[in-house]
């Protein structure tokens, strides 16, 4: 949703909403919104990767 211009069509509306709530949908667009907004700031002051991906995958932590 960072590029302007785009937007969630309605089939993918209506898909979550076969899953979950109004208000899970909200809670789930609002961690999605800040997980992109901390991620822009970070690359923005260059602030590395804690490599959490890789530590989720069963990798070696550090940074990436």
């Amino acid at each position: 949703m960072t590029v302007t211009g785009l937007d969630v069509s309605d089939e993918l509306f209506a898909r979550l909403r076969e899953f979950y709530t109004d208000d899970q949908v909200v809670e789930l667009t609002e961690a999605v919104a800040w997980e992109n907004a901390s991620s822009k700031f970070n690359r923005a002051l260059r602030i590395p990767s804690q490599g959490l991906w890789k530590r989720r995958r069963g990798g070696a932590g550090g940074d990436v």
